[in-house]
């Protein structure tokens, strides 16, 4: 039978002791509304704050809760930390609970009293942040954002990259530049055998021009030698000529010009070694002797010296100075072949054909040098180039024989070109043909011009002259050139051959 336990008694039968302190009654004092207004709960939301665990979240009914409205950005401006300034953490690191595994312990808020934000004491005050000054940590470049890529117009015309810098980068980009050339040309030279550096030996002196060497006379004498251009509408020809005058008188011969004087529209154009070009007009011609003068409207023209024909001799240097086959400022050189060579041309145009006692020369002389100079050694004008003897049907170039016309007559002929516009030469009034017999050689009379010298003198028809004052005659070309070697109106003695008997008559020469 089973005893039944003593309330008064514990399990253990000893005597149960009174309880001394009793429970005491749950007192819930009242919440005071202002309180609870700003600690309670917003209106609308039940239970905790973490909707995600709250049973209507769970049962997928969670209500929107209503955020307070953000502050006013002048409050926030005035009492929020500046964006930019680095804050203090008041939080572990993640990770570190703070448990017994810390190799540290952590320093309580109030172990830096330098700090304000760490210093309970610290006042409040309206100002900048109350943070201790620490140097900022430096960025990582690699995470640095970059920047808007420029272009180049941007660079150079935009203003927004300083000059100096543009210069400095300038320079470098030169330097580069330089580096890099040098850098190929060490390469490229050292990089095929078959190449390398030219070493040449230069001689010690230069060019000796002594006076009176070609080159020398050649340099004085050039710029006084024109090059004469006719043009007629499309056609044309082209000549030399020689500026005798500082006024502008240009010598040259007749065969150059005639085109130009038959025809009023023709043009006529001086070129002169520095490549002015002038335009040029005919002051007067004498087809007989085959001469003629121009003009230009230059300013202080380079002018030639003008020598003496008749002291020259068989064996004088001389140069050629022209525009040969169009070719400008070309010279040449040779030597006196022969002088007083009688030399007749067929006129130009229909003109009066042209007799001259030449001076030849082996100087090659070109169709283009005509009106050139001739000059001698020294420099001085000694001829005027107007022919070339040609080597057969087909050449006619230059085969060594050329001939000028001297100086002497030349000028004296220009002279009465400028000054009257005309000239006249000495004449015996007749006309001749050439013979070569056994008896006689030179000139024989055809006719006889009524009431002229010849005929006053007793010259008749058939008779041979053979020589004109201490000139011989052998041909008819050369009694024209011997008898206007002199003046009109000279008293000439005149040698002829009249049936087999030689006479010798004084002629007075006229004019033609």
């Amino acid at each position: 039978m089973s005893q039944q336990p003593n309330p008064q008694q514990d399990p253990s039968g000893a005597p149960r002791r009174e309880d001394r302190l009793v429970p005491r009654p749950l007192e819930r004092p009242p919440v005071d509304p202002a309180q609870a207004s700003v600690f309670g709960r917003p209106r609308g939301v039940d239970g905790a704050f973490d909707r995600l665990y709250s049973p209507d979240a769970r049962n997928g009914k969670a209500k929107q809760v209503t955020l307070a409205p953000p502050p006013p950005e002048s409050l926030a401006e005035a009492f929020r930390r500046p964006p930019d300034a680095p804050g203090v953490v008041l939080q572990r690191p993640v990770g570190d609970q703070g448990g017994a595994g810390a190799t540290e312990a952590e320093a309580p808020l109030w172990s830096k009293p330098a700090d304000p934000w760490r210093d309970p004491n610290a006042g409040a005050l309206l100002g900048g942040p109350a943070v201790a000054t620490e140097e900022p940590a430096k960025e990582d470049p690699e995470e640095r954002p970059r920047g808007a890529m420029l272009s180049l117009p941007e660079v150079l015309f935009g203003r927004q990259v300083k000059p100096t810098a543009l210069a400095l980068l300038g320079v470098i980009a030169l330097l580069i530049g330089a580096v890099g050339g040098l850098t190929g040309w060490w390469l490229s030279d050292r990089g095929d055998a078959l190449t390398g550096e030219l070493n040449i030996a230069e001689a010690e002196a230069g060019k000796e021009r002594p006076p009176g060497s070609v080159a020398e006379v050649a340099q004085r004498v050039a710029p006084a030698v024109v090059s004469l251009e006719i043009r007629i509408g499309e056609g044309g020809g082209s000549g030399s000529g020689v500026v005798i005058d500082p006024q502008g008188y240009i010598l040259t011969n007749d065969h150059v010009v005639s085109m130009a004087v038959k025809d009023q529209s023709a043009k006529i154009t001086a070129v002169f070694i520095n490549g002015a070009r002038s335009e040029a007009k005919v002051v007067g011609t004498d087809p007989k002797t085959d001469l003629a003068v121009v003009k230009v409207n230059v300013p202080d023209p380079v002018v030639v010296q003008v020598g003496k024909s008749a002291d020259l001799a068989v064996g004088d240097s001389v140069l050629a100075v022209g525009s040969p086959l169009g070719l400008e400022n070309t010279v040449t050189s040779g030597i006196v072949s022969a002088l007083n060579r009688p030399i007749g041309m067929p006129g130009e145009n229909g003109g009066p054909p042209s007799n001259y006692g030449a001076i030849q020369t082996d100087a090659p002389i070109n169709p283009g040098n005509s009106g050139g100079a001739l000059v001698d050694s020294t420099g001085a004008l000694v001829g005027i180039n107007t022919s070339i003897l040609g080597g057969g049907e087909g050449q006619g170039g230059n085969i060594g024989i050329g001939f000028a016309i001297p100086i002497d007559q030349a000028i004296r002929i220009s002279r009465s070109l400028i000054e009257q516009g005309s000239v006249k030469h000495a004449d015996l009034g007749l006309n001749a043909a050439s013979v070569a017999a056994n008896t006689s050689e030179g000139a024989q009379v055809q006719n006889v011009a009524p009431g002229g010298p010849a005929a006053g003198a007793g010259i008749a028809e058939g008779d041979v002259i053979t020589k004109v004052g201490d000139r011989i005659v052998r041909t008819a070309t050369e009694l024209t050139v011997v008898v206007r070697e002199h003046n009109i109106g000279d008293v000439v003695p005149v040698q002829l051959s009249r049936q087999g008997r030689q006479l010798v008559v004084d002629v007075t020469l006229g004019s033609d």
